[in-house]
């Protein structure tokens, strides 16, 4: 293959431009694409609200740990063909990051046609597993079955979009988000309402949006708009890409189950004060969400930048590109936070007409907003460590978070205060993991460059 042009726009941003601006254009349009993806989440809240029937709205919170574990699986693929891909490109071996490019799209097949058997053949475990009582057991299953089947769509589609980011094709990424996300729009009330399919035809009008965001992601592929190619050479995954892929990508979607597994514990817990409760609870966490992507386009943003920086060597220019990160992301989420406490009964009341509903949301939201200021940095430092091809560093930022800091918090505080212990259990945990994430992050830095420089220079 050609060598990539080192003046490539693409490269320049990785590896030269202002450290801020450098994380501001790279992480603004990944915003973007994913607050159209909130739409996902939101546009079948919407439609399913206006059935005027909150069991089918609880229903679509207690399924949304299984897009989550979609997402992981694909994950093991994205984040580690990803991280190998910028690392590859930052030592200038450009055939070996076309080979994980390859390889991460032969992954991806394999992987989603597992978890489509697997899940089909446990659906009635999973759904009950999920939280669902008798009122809403019906409905999760219709939903869940569908997400299923539809699992080589919504994976390839996540992938393939972090496998464009890898190269810092950002804003091609980003036109598949937003291809998925009109059409997900447009065909829910299609299959909701005209075709009389309830909360099964908004499954299936997400499957679908999926599915156009993958194909217009593969589309930049074949047309040649994209600085890295599959190659049929390459078809035939080599066993030291597989094991370096699954090096970082195992622990990455073991991440995204611990906290799917988080969610599932917070969800059961919040069905003992109601399932009105969750509902009012799947509102508002999916409220959370606009503030949630903002953080995690600006850390998935920053991802290339560190992984090509790394495998330059440019230790110097990773500093840099930490402490601006972690500057813009938090004052950014401060702001979103202020705009959550002031609408908070509004936004609650765009997607439910129960005063129960609203009135729950509107606390809950006011509480989670808190998290906002903290949790950016540190995701910022955990994808930041796949980044630099060190998994354990970042499985274990969210070991600590979820399993020995969030969960123990969650059942503790609800057991001595109840909800509103429950609530107060994230924004506790955030504030301590965000010392400790970017602390740990920083000292690494320092490390690696003092073995590679001892005198400093």
């Amino acid at each position: 293959m050609q060598s990539i042009s080192k003046e490539d726009k693409r490269i320049f941003i990785l590896s030269r431009e202002k450290p801020a601006k450098a994380v501001v254009k790279l992480g603004v349009p990944l915003i973007f694409g994913m607050f159209i993806m909130v739409l996902y989440n939101l546009v079948d809240t919407y439609f399913i609200g206006l059935m005027n029937d909150d069991y089918r709205l609880a229903a679509v919170n207690l399924a949304y740990p299984v897009m989550m574990i979609t997402v992981a699986v694909s994950n093991t693929v994205g984040a580690g063909a990803s991280s190998l891909i910028a690392r590859s490109l930052g030592a200038g071996e450009e055939d070996r990051a076309e080979q994980t490019l390859t390889t991460g799209f032969v992954l991806t097949g394999i992987s989603s046609l597992i978890v489509t058997a697997g899940g089909l053949v446990f659906l009635p475990q999973i759904v009950r597993g999920l939280g669902a009582k008798s009122n809403t057991f019906g409905y999760t299953s219709e939903y869940v079955s569908v997400l299923l089947i539809g699992s080589l769509l919504t994976m390839g589609s996540y992938t393939v979009g972090a496998l464009l980011r890898s190269e810092g094709s950002v804003k091609l990424s980003v036109a598949g988000m937003i291809a998925g996300t009109a059409a997900n729009i447009a065909l829910d009330p299609l299959f909701i309402f005209a075709f009389g399919m309830g909360i099964r035809g908004a499954a299936v009008a997400t499957v679908l949006g999926n599915g156009i965001s993958l194909g217009v992601s593969l589309f930049f592929y074949l047309s040649g708009r994209t600085l890295l190619r599959p190659r049929r050479r390459f078809i035939r995954p080599a066993w030291a890409v597989v094991k370096e892929i699954f090096s970082v990508g195992i622990p990455a979607a073991l991440e995204t189950l611990l906290t799917s597994a988080a969610y599932i514990v917070n969800n059961n817990l919040a069905v003992d004060y109601g399932e009105l409760t969750v509902a009012a609870m799947g509102v508002s966490q999916k409220i959370m969400s606009l503030g949630s992507y903002i953080y995690q386009g600006f850390a998935s943003g920053t991802q290339p930048i560190m992984g090509y920086n790394y495998g330059a060597k440019n230790y110097r220019r990773m500093l840099s590109v930490l402490r601006a990160g972690v500057l813009v992301v938090s004052i950014t989420e401060l702001a979103v936070m202020t705009a959550y406490g002031i609408l908070a009964p509004q936004l609650i009341g765009i997607f439910s007409d129960t005063e129960e509903v609203v009135t729950l949301g509107a606390r809950v939201l006011r509480t989670l907003m808190c998290i906002l200021p903290f949790v950016g940095a540190t995701s910022m430092c955990r994808m930041s460590f796949q980044a630099m091809g060190k998994p354990g560093y970042a499985f274990a930022i969210t070991l600590i978070r979820q399993l020995f800091l969030y969960v123990p918090l969650l059942l503790l505080l609800d057991h001595i205060f109840a909800f509103s212990g429950m609530l107060w259990a994230q924004p506790v945990t955030e504030v301590i993991m965000m010392t400790v994430s970017v602390a740990l992050l920083y000292r690494t830095i320092r490390r690696e460059a003092q073995t590679a420089d001892p005198a400093g220079q």
